[in-house]
């Protein structure tokens, strides 16, 4: 339904990247009015689902997998922007990050992703029509149509937000001064005490405290309205990564049920 423009996008990227953090495309078909994309079967779905679907066949989360996930998204992120030629992704939501069946995070929907400045350029942004996902998209794009690289790190900024809090981006059934997340949550990312009110209840806080505020610091940095301020996508991995080896979780062992059990 997206058209053929997003369709040819998917492919052109999608058919000459490779990166464990990128879904693999598998083959595409354009026959008369007709176009199929075949990707890897990812088992567990997407990000959205596992994290926003309540029910008994959706778990919570644990803290352990979402730090997983969380540093699979980043490295893909940071693979895109590595390139000669980055590129921007542009729709960075919980909808597109897929998880296979050891929850190893993979991006996916490449068909509004957009060629950035080369990295040895004097630009620092493309101009280009505003499109994407209300409430993800950052606010100088949304303003002015200029798209950096440092765009999707804002983007980034809110996924971090939502696997702390289990809240949507945006949530038209919340109190009207919290349905834009960012806005309301801010405040509370900048102190552990006031963080912990604010941490999915989900959790039952099973998460180590110092972690999830680091992770929120980082965040903070991600949604600077100023591109220039936000870290690279390198830096957060790295930032990530160090938090995961500081405190190794209790191993976690994945069944073929719809969930998983903490040993």
């Amino acid at each position: 339904m997206q058209g053929f423009e997003e369709w040819k996008s998917e492919v052109e990227f999608l058919g000459r990247l490779s990166h464990p953090n990128l879904v693999k495309l598998l083959g595409y078909c354009w026959e008369d009015k007709e176009l199929l994309l075949v990707y890897e079967f990812m088992p567990k779905g997407s990000l959205e689902a596992q994290l926003f679907t309540r029910g008994s066949a959706f778990l919570a989360l644990p803290w352990v997998i979402r730090l997983k996930i969380l540093i699979g998204a980043a490295r893909g992120l940071a693979f895109l922007h590595a390139l000669d030629a980055q590129i921007i992704y542009r729709d960075f939501k919980p909808s597109n990050i897929l998880l296979d069946e050891s929850y190893n995070a993979k991006l996916s929907d490449f068909g509004m992703a957009k060629l950035g400045p080369m990295a040895n350029s004097d630009h620092s942004h493309v101009s280009t029509r505003v499109m994407g996902t209300y409430g993800y998209a950052a606010p100088e794009y949304v303003a002015t149509g200029h798209l950096y690289v440092k765009s999707d790190v804002y983007s980034f900024g809110l996924i971090l937000v939502e696997m702390l809090t289990g809240l949507r981006a945006i949530d038209r059934s919340r109190p009207s001064e919290q349905r834009v997340l960012v806005d309301w949550i801010k405040p509370y990312l900048r102190k552990p005490n006031r963080l912990k009110t604010v941490m999915d209840s989900r959790l039952q806080g099973g998460y180590p405290l110092a972690s999830v505020f680091e992770i929120a610091q980082l965040a903070l940095n991600c949604l600077e309205m100023e591109p220039k301020k936000r870290p690279s996508m390198q830096e957060s991995v790295e930032i990530l990564e160090r938090i995961e080896k500081l405190r190794q979780p209790r191993a976690v062992h994945f069944s073929d049920q719809a969930g998983y059990q903490q040993l």
